[in-house]
């Protein structure tokens, strides 16, 4: 006599089945995803990935597990088997290994490496949701992602190759400005592209976890768990991968596409590797190491005491590059590169966090991908990203007009929390629209104690700016 409860399991794994397989089946198409422009060759990819390993690994504490670095090696290898044919590189070489922080971020370099915190591996509610995460990394990589974003960047010649490229995938990203307290070290510029990109590897990541027997249901699930688990600050991997909008609706609609093939049922695996990271005593708290010249990031980003920093020089120095035809700046600052932005600022200023430049003090310009050619709404959304990413910053409605290099600017005045003194500071964005309809923007940031000493070194910033069309 067959157990009822043996034929109940069988029906609703039937059930299942068949409704994993009904898109398929109906004749819905896969979407077809084509990787963007791109004048590196796959091996500038291997290069650039295998330098930026090294830099990761000195800056990312790493956890050093017979037992996860197995599990996630077995799941990261069964994912890229299922890699379409027809995007395959043979240069490329996939490597899958668990940084030591407790944060939910994953992140994938160019030519294969990946790394994935262990904050995501325990935030996963099954092994389906920790695989859509990684084959969405895995698509950046099928993709090219990387080095088609700085095939974009090329003619505005703001920063080294590798620099931009690391900046991108490891320091935030490459959609958003990512601001924690005055940390304004990635610029808005790659909004639209960067969109662009998160739904291919949305998309291709949905079709390769069907092709290794996962339901791409999963991986919208995940973003919910992400949200969910996210807490006041807002989860990493959700700042630095930007929404490129109904991302649940189109993964569901693509999963209704595609067949799952064997599916996996148990998570047998996923179970005991959960179990397994609940035993291991807590994460490493902090890089393991700073950049030369750069002070790290408190632990935890928790506020600290900092050394004074020198006030702005009368003197002034010139610098001319990409949009910029011209800079006056105070001949004590420095400049840095973060992502496709430039920072100026006096030494002691910047700080390191996660491979991303910050400053306490200082000035960005960069560009942003304008979503409009109004100025107003331009300016309003780039608010609103930095205020997505800054729970501390009280944005203002108030913009005022002012000129900038004989173009119409807008210009308003934002409090702040800084998240590396504690100290309140005042952020200052200035805008303008190019010729081609690019926003260009200047951020400038001094605690509120020293905003008299810096505001005329501001105004002549300002005043001196002459950009290129």
């Amino acid at each position: 006599m067959i157990d009822p409860q043996t034929v109940r399991r069988f029906a609703g794994g039937l059930l299942a089945m068949l409704a994993l397989t009904a898109g398929a089946a109906a004749g819905q198409t896969p979407t077809g995803v084509t990787p963007p422009k791109n004048k590196y060759t796959p091996a500038d990819d291997v290069r650039l990935g295998q330098e930026a390993v090294d830099q990761i690994r000195e800056q990312v504490p790493m956890l050093t597990d017979g037992h996860l670095q197995s599990y996630l090696d077995a799941l990261g290898r069964r994912l890229v088997a299922m890699i379409p044919p027809s995007l395959e590189q043979s240069a490329f070489v996939y490597t899958f290994e668990v940084a030591d922080k407790e944060d939910i971020n994953a992140f994938a370099l160019p030519g294969g490496p990946m790394f994935v915190h262990r904050g995501l591996m325990a935030v996963a509610k099954t092994e389906g949701e920790l695989a859509g995460v990684m084959a969405h990394e895995v698509s950046h990589v099928v993709l090219r992602h990387g080095t088609a974003q700085q095939t974009k960047a090329e003619r505005f010649q703001i920063g080294a190759l590798f620099g931009q490229v690391l900046g991108a995938i490891v320091g935030g990203t490459t959609g958003d400005i990512i601001a924690r307290g005055s940390n304004f070290g990635v610029s808005a510029y790659f909004m639209k592209f960067s969109r662009e990109y998160e739904q291919q590897a949305d998309i291709l990541g949905a079709q390769i976890m069907a092709r290794a027997g996962y339901d791409p249901r999963d991986m919208a699930n995940m973003f919910r768990t992400i949200e969910e688990a996210s807490g006041a600050s807002g989860p990493q991997w959700l700042s630095d991968h930007p929404n490129p909008g109904n991302r649940v609706d189109y993964i569901t609609r693509e999963a209704e596409a595609l067949a799952v093939e064997g599916p996996r049922r148990r998570d047998t695996a996923f179970v005991a590797m959960q179990a397994h990271l609940s035993d291991l005593p807590p994460a490493a708290e902090g890089p393991r190491a700073a950049a030369a010249g750069t002070a790290p990031m408190p632990a935890g980003n928790e506020p600290r005491d900092v050394p004074p920093v020198e006030p702005p020089s009368a003197r002034t120095r010139n610098y001319e590059t990409g949009r910029l035809e011209r800079i006056t700046v105070p001949a004590n600052w420095q400049q840095r590169s973060s992502a496709d932005a430039l920072i100026f600022a006096p030494e002691g200023a910047f700080f390191e966090a996660s491979g991303t430049t910050t400053f306490t003090h200082g000035i960005e310009v960069g560009t942003a991908d304008g979503q409009t050619r109004d100025l107003r709404r331009g300016t309003q959304a780039l608010v609103q990203n930095l205020a997505r990413s800054n729970p501390q910053l009280r944005p203002s409605s108030v913009y005022r007009t002012t000129m900038v290099d004989g173009r119409r600017a807008l210009t308003t005045t934002m409090d702040n929390a800084s998240e590396i003194t504690g100290q309140p500071e005042q952020v200052a964005l200035v805008t303008t629209t190019l010729r081609d309809g690019t926003l260009f923007y200047l951020i400038a940031v001094a605690p509120y104690s020293e905003a008299a000493a810096y505001s005329d070194a501001f105004a002549r910033v300002g005043r001196t700016l002459r950009l290129r069309d």
